[in-house]
């Protein structure tokens, strides 16, 4: 069996690809029997390219990233997890719950429903939440009497709800502000957008030591590094150039509430930057090991990776305005801050209170 006392990951080699992922699990895990490898499936434990994966049969590609976990995933966010800021014909706004995968991986939209709906994705959940909004919207209406003739028998299928188009991403563990298209136009318009880097995009994190000073941290970020790892290089004329401002907040221990903010808007770019920099982020897994060097263990206790997209700015693909939304910390990130500042300890009763203002003599 594999141990257990940590997540393990690996990449798909060459030799292995096109092979199941069953196979693959029972040769990287030796001694592991085929019931065991299925349990391990079957609980949550098996995520491919971050995503989970429940399908023992699937056939992996070279490359892809394989990773036992610790521990099964929790259930994944629900409807009701989402949250929308802002809704018209052309564009949604959206809060995205950590745990909860923004698009369905290319390789997996060919899924039947039952399948996908085993671990929906945020681009799965919005149109049947749009779909209940309007539905909503409709019947609070008000009804004009008319004269005419007899309405039709029979009650009319309602319209199905486009699905949404995705212009971003955020990574599964990371919460925080989205948006999608809803018309082939917006979602023109907002690529442009992306391309050109005029939306503001800023996101806060806790990183590792103490940053002390503003930085901008230039880089150009390749697909593998040299194991199999994104990363950047010192090659001239490749990979592509990304650029994070990054300012510090606030000291909280050990660490460094940090706010980050993209000029570019690369995969995994913050998380990169700031590992390069010698700052990973709490809860990193996939950066804290340096090219040719040993893993950067991590002590914070960290619920999750410690990123938030907490505001997102763009122009509106129709009108032209100028848009901006904000979104706090989640609950979990918020209260782990407060453990790294020690104000996460229980208030004292009012016992504790009165023998405190008592004296030690007074109290006994």
């Amino acid at each position: 069996m594999p141990d257990k006392s940590a997540t393990q990951t690996f990449h798909i080699t060459a030799e292995e690809a096109g092979k199941t992922l069953a196979a693959i699990l029972r040769a990287r895990l030796e001694g592991t029997p085929w019931s065991a490898v299925q349990r391990l499936v079957t609980s949550r434990r098996i995520m491919v390219d971050g995503n989970l994966c429940r399908d023992e049969a699937r056939r992996l590609k070279r490359a892809e990233v394989v990773k036992v976990l610790e521990h099964p995933l929790p259930p994944p966010p629900k409807e009701e997890d989402v949250v929308i800021r802002y809704l018209d014909s052309q564009v949604v706004v959206v809060e995205k719950p950590s745990g909860l995968t923004s698009v369905r991986h290319h390789e997996e939209r060919a899924w039947k429903e039952d399948r996908k709906n085993i671990q929906p994705t945020l681009e799965d959940l919005l149109p049947r939440i749009i779909a209940k909004l309007e539905k909503s919207a409709r019947a609070a209406r008000p009804v004009k009497k008319v004269r005419g003739p007899k309405p039709e028998t029979g009650e009319r299928k309602p319209a199905r709800t486009p699905p949404v188009r995705p212009v971003h991403r955020l990574d599964r563990e990371t919460s925080g502000l989205m948006i999608f298209a809803r018309t082939v136009p917006a979602e023109r318009h907002l690529g442009i957008q992306f391309r050109q880097h005029t939306t503001y995009r800023r996101y806060l994190a806790v990183v590792e030591g103490h940053i002390k000073t503003e930085q901008r941290i230039e880089s150009q970020l390749i697909r593998d590094r040299g194991d199999g790892r994104r990363g950047s290089t010192d090659e001239e004329d490749v990979g592509k150039t990304s650029v994070t401002h990054v300012r510090p907040i606030e000291e909280v221990g050990n660490y460094t509430l940090v706010e980050c903010r993209l000029e570019t808007g690369r995969t995994h770019q913050i998380r990169i930057h700031l590992a390069e920099a010698g700052h990973p982020l709490c809860g990193e897994k996939v950066y804290r090991q340096p090219l040719k060097d040993s893993f950067i263990p991590d002590t914070s206790g960290a619920p999750r990776v410690a990123l938030h997209a907490a505001e997102f700015g763009f122009q509106h693909p129709t009108t032209g305005e100028d848009l901006k939304f904000s979104m706090p910390l989640p609950p979990d990130l918020e209260q782990f801050i407060k453990k790294l500042r020690g104000t996460d300890k229980p208030k004292p009763t009012r016992r504790e209170r009165k023998a405190a203002k008592q004296g030690p003599a007074e109290a006994e």
